[in-house]
């Protein structure tokens, strides 16, 4: 295993309280996490996430003993004069927390925004990459 979601049972309970109440309860809309894909690709992981709208200087991207966390914003524009209709999409912060496996080197992520996806690539550790292991015979282990 690579990397780890964290708090789960708060995002169960998020995925229960917008069953029962709607995407807008109390007068607030709810913000979910980034949405989060990860691959495996030559050697590393890459994670992308959908942060279509946000400026590139309002995404932070650290790494803390283990544990990436991805911080972004969205801010509302408004002209003058405008009054909302119909309010869908979602604004304010979102935060994104995955737990890094110790088989990769945290040390040499890097981080790419292109058209709406930010794209967290992670290097595999030599160590933990895949490799072929000579099957000898008995006689060849015996001397």
């Amino acid at each position: 295993m690579y990397l780890t979601t964290l708090d789960p049972i708060t995002r169960d309970f998020d995925r229960l309280v917008r069953r029962a109440f709607g995407p807008a309860s109390f007068g607030t809309a709810f913000a979910p996490a980034l949405p989060m894909d990860t691959v495996r690709r030559d050697g590393e992981l890459v994670l992308r996430f959908d942060v279509p709208g946000i400026d590139p200087e309002k995404i932070d991207v650290t790494v803390d003993r283990g544990v990436l966390t991805v911080s972004a914003t969205r801010e509302e524009t408004r002209t003058e004069g405008e009054s909302p209709v119909v309010r869908e999409r979602l604004f304010g912060s979102f935060t994104r927390r995955v737990r890094l496996s110790e088989n990769l080197d945290a040390d040499a992520i890097e981080a790419s925004n292109h058209d709406g996806v930010l794209e967290i690539r992670i290097p595999v550790r030599e160590e933990a990459k895949p490799r072929k292991i000579e099957v000898g015979t008995a006689k060849e282990l015996a001397s």
